[in-house]
């Protein structure tokens, strides 16, 4: 079935474990595997719910449910991203945190914006044109769990090197967390111009 691992791969690089894992540092850091696991799995299953209806509806969601347009929300998820970019400029890794909000909302918090953004719904619904409902769904669901596992996976090994050379990893993070920046600022942009031109395209 080459459609349907394709579209599972296809989530999985456009969720990015490795740099969702930089989006989490401060959660990655302070939290024990076990409540990572669970915080993730629940992250993960709020994004299932959003990916399938996209996946199974396509982007008639935003027409006539919403009743606005993809080139909109694309454009927000920008804005939201640059602002997180110039956070993590500013403050480093504790810049997610302070963006984040209440504990006890976590999982909600992961799930949007950081796994459901204008790239991921996109590729459910690309998702959904290509293989059957179910088929979709069944996709989604592997992606999604191949990113959880492989964050899971990136938090062990981090436990492991902290352990013996917790100076070095603390200096470590904080660089990579504020390098990220730029990374993130330029997709921000990206995503901006790319709404720009759907919306001037559909104009």
């Amino acid at each position: 079935m080459p459609a349907f691992v394709e579209s599972a791969t296809l989530l999985f690089v456009l969720l990015n474990p490795f740099l969702l894992s930089i989006y989490l540092l401060d959660l990655v850091q302070k939290l024990t595997p076990g409540s990572l696991a669970k915080v993730l799995s629940r992250a993960a299953l709020i994004s299932l719910l959003a990916f399938s209806a996209f996946a199974v509806a396509g982007d008639a969601i935003f027409a006539r449910v919403l009743h606005v347009r993809f080139a909109a929300f694309q454009i927000f998820g920008g804005v939201l991203f640059l602002v997180i970019a110039v956070r993590f400029v500013q403050l480093g890794v504790g810049a997610i945190g302070s963006l984040r909000g209440e504990t006890r909302h976590l999982a909600g918090a992961i799930a949007m914006p950081f796994m459901i953004g204008p790239g991921t719904i996109g590729a459910s619904i690309v998702i959904g044109s290509r293989l059957s409902a179910v088929l979709a769904v069944a996709a989604v669901a592997a992606g999604l769990a191949a990113t959880v596992a492989t964050v899971f996976v990136l938090k062990l090994l981090h436990d492991y090197v902290k352990e013996r050379n917790e100076p070095l990893v603390e200096r470590y993070i904080e660089i990579v967390g504020r390098a990220s920046a730029l990374f993130i600022g330029t997709i921000s942009v990206e995503m901006i111009l790319q709404g720009v031109d759907l919306w001037l395209g559909r104009a």
